[in-house]
């Protein structure tokens, strides 16, 4: 009887220490599944970008965002391309969603690129389905995790409804026509002119790799 329990006791501290085996070797085959996803997202971000490049109207050039400060984060960001690459002042600066900026300071090894969420970014723009045309700019002020985009001097009548599309007009000669800006939120009639809010297309709280637009092809 004794031996029996011991037998019992024995087996118990065994699968004791088999379970918190097996515990220790799913948490590591939670990290491999975790990792193998963050390999698979990477594959396919960078798959995307490379079909985007490819079909592309635009001379593109590949760069990726090497700096970012806390205090300009809506204002601006540093890419690892300059005059060195074929970069000059005024050139827009897009991903495959839509526009994200333009170049500013440009260095011979990297460049400044102002953000579509800065006031200072003005972007001639069209709605999709209409015949309206008007000014984006950044938020004078911007609060939140996600910045929104006025897009201004619209007309009274233009009443556009959430989720139409804004696009680049080709007015002014910095931005070329077709690049997504963003998508309507809300619209309201002000004294003068109709102003909508917009959503940007691109996630700007969240940039890697961006492309500069040098030209047509």
């Amino acid at each position: 009887m004794i031996t029996s329990v011991r037998t019992g006791l024995k087996s118990l501290d065994q699968l004791e220490r088999e379970n918190t085996a097996l515990q220790v070797e799913n948490r590591a085959l939670r990290a491999t599944n975790q990792s193998l996803r963050d390999i698979e997202h990477e594959a396919n971000r960078l798959r995307h970008a490379l079909n985007y490049r490819e079909r592309s109207v635009f001379k593109l050039i590949a760069a990726e965002i090497v700096a970012r400060d806390s205090s300009t984060w809506w204002r601006t960001a540093t890419i690892n391309r300059g005059k060195s690459d074929g970069i000059e002042t005024d050139m827009p600066v897009v991903t495959d969603v839509g526009l994200v900026g333009k170049t500013t300071t440009v260095s011979d090894t990297i460049s400044i690129v102002l953000l579509v969420s800065d006031e200072n970014c003005k972007i001639a723009a069209s709605v999709e389905g209409t015949r309206e045309q008007g000014i984006v700019s950044g938020e004078r002020v911007t609060t939140g995790l996600n910045p929104l985009l006025d897009l201004n001097f619209l007309s009274k009548q233009a009443d556009l409804k959430p989720e139409q599309k804004v696009y680049t007009s080709g007015i002014g000669g910095v931005f070329p026509s077709g690049l997504l800006v963003g998508v309507v939120k809300t619209f309201r009639v002000r004294e003068l002119d109709g102003q909508a809010q917009l959503t940007p297309a691109v996630d700007l709280s969240h940039l890697d790799d961006v492309f500069v637009v040098t030209g047509r092809k």
